[in-house]
């Protein structure tokens, strides 16, 4: 996915830039950038971030950078910042998010400007930020280019740029399906998706940007250029996954969230047992809340190795990743031996990984496997902001089942959503089985919406419903017509 922070400062931004920056390290593993602009222009530097965690590839330029405004980004796409030079001026840019229709954008700027773009040698993939920069480019201002690209863009893209005569500019993507957070000090602002990185910094949060909102920073004040849109779909998965719990998005927070998660999960399916576990990371607030409500007492069968294992989705290889989060993971065998445990955990995607630990459970002696998991089942692969690795539908647990019962035909998923009914009953049973779990149970979508507390209307749950409120007909992820795309 990725996550981005920038700073506008009447002193030194480089502090506050370098570790408002790392504390988005959560949301992707590609590569990191930062960009500040001196004395004599901007001073960049990109770098590798797969084996090794941002603070320690940027210690260097951190002691070298110098500067009142700056980008940070943490990318899983494409090398950021870019640096742009065009009839706006020169700018450096970092961009958040998917476009899933960026060879019909490519092929429209080629076709009416002649722009031609380059494929990545590595990846094999041209820069989504550089497409974004060509749309912005093709009209007369920041201000006209950003709300040209956001009509344009299919997916989702928060940006953030910075001039070399120091304007900055902030927008939230159309939908607002990530968040983009204003803190304020004395010396000036900072803007970021993850709040939690306010406090630490000395900023106070100040305030969020609306979807499509487009923003002009100064550090004495803030103008609002595209005022913001009056709908909604900010990403569920924020408070499910991969949000950080000291986190808020408008004005809810993560960990309590996940409480409120857990105790749904307890109250809906509650089982005899002797402790809950969480999965770490995300799936431990999930299980304090389920303790808290059930009165079962909390303990911890596995325990996780961070030192060198921070993350399990870094290598781009599954099987690497498989691997990872196998040796992670540390059992305590008083802990399981004999014992009824109830464990919970943000999702289940492949599946993989889980019954990879089950059995190792059960090789360790434990007695019954209660899995409670925090949303409902995935049915539908995101479209929105690539937070997943995922390459097919058909990565998924469910939809392998699916498509094992009901054929290709699209439209057959729409009766696995209804969770009260037999075939979701069925699919449920069948990946209970196939991990080999005593039992398994799913959060409720209405539930899960009132644990975040938020209106449904303002939050996408396309990756459980099919729903999507952005989607008015007619865009490349339908192939066609509207009442197939929603759910194809």
């Amino acid at each position: 996915m990725g996550g981005f922070c920038g700073v506008v400062s009447k002193t030194d931004c480089v502090p506050a830039l370098f570790f408002g920056t790392d504390y988005h390290s959560h949301l992707g593993t590609q590569r990191g950038g930062m960009a500040v602009l001196g004395e004599n222009g901007f001073q960049r530097a990109i770098h590798n971030i797969q084996n090794a965690p941002f603070r320690s590839k940027f210690e260097n330029d951190f002691a070298k950078f110098s500067g009142k405004s700056g980008l940070g980004v943490i990318s899983d796409t494409d090398p950021q910042p870019l640096i742009v030079a065009s009839h706006l001026g020169t700018y450096a840019i970092v961009t958040v998010g998917i476009l899933t229709n960026i060879e019909d954008l490519m092929r429209e700027q080629f076709e009416t400007r002649r722009m031609q773009f380059q494929y990545s040698t590595t990846s094999g993939v041209v820069s989504p930020t550089a497409v974004v920069a060509a749309l912005i480019d093709s009209r007369p201002s920041f201000a006209e280019g950003v709300k040209y690209a956001q009509e344009k863009i299919e997916g989702s893209c928060s940006l953030m740029i910075l001039t070399g005569d120091g304007h900055f500019y902030a927008a939230r993507d159309k939908w607002g399906r990530t968040p983009v957070i204003a803190g304020k000090s004395d010396d000036g602002f900072i803007l970021l998706q993850e709040s939690c990185a306010m406090p630490n910094l000395g900023y106070e949060p100040y305030r969020e940007l609306g979807p499509g909102e487009m923003v002009e920073v100064t550090p004495d004040g803030m103008e609002t250029l595209i005022p913001a849109g009056g709908e909604m779909a900010i990403c569920s998965f924020l408070w499910v996954y991969y949000g950080y719990p000291a986190s808020s998005y408008e004005g809810r927070n993560v960990e309590m969230a996940r409480y409120r998660c857990g105790g749904y999960l307890a109250r809906r399916n509650p089982v005899e047992a002797d402790s809950v576990g969480g999965v770490p990371d995300s799936g431990v607030a999930h299980a304090l809340g389920y303790s808290q409500e059930s009165g079962t007492r909390y303990a911890r069968p596995f325990v996780k190795y961070t030192p060198t294992w921070p993350r399990s989705f870094m290598p781009p290889d599954q099987k690497q990743r498989d691997l990872i989060a196998q040796m992670k993971l540390i059992p305590i065998p008083g802990l399981i031996r004999g014992k009824r445990l109830v464990f919970c955990d943000d999702s289940i995607v492949r599946g993989t990984q889980l019954r990879r630990q089950a059995k190792r459970l059960y090789g360790d002696g434990v007695k019954e496997i209660h899995m409670r998991i925090a949303c409902p089942p995935l049915l539908y692969g995101c479209k929105f902001i690539n937070f997943s690795r995922s390459k097919s539908v058909y990565d998924l647990a469910t939809r392998r089942y699916i498509r094992e019962v009901e054929g290709d035909d699209p439209s057959a998923v729409d009766k696995y959503r209804d969770a009260d009914g037999a075939p979701y009953a069925a699919m449920v049973e069948h990946i209970r089985s196939g991990l080999g779990l005593t039992s398994l149970a799913f959060q409720r979508l209405e539930d899960l919406v009132a644990a975040i507390g938020l209106p449904k209307e303002k939050l996408c749950t396309y990756c459980w419903t099919g729903d999507d409120v952005s989607c008015k007909g007619g865009c490349a992820h339908c192939k066609g017509g509207c009442a197939a795309v929603k759910r194809a």
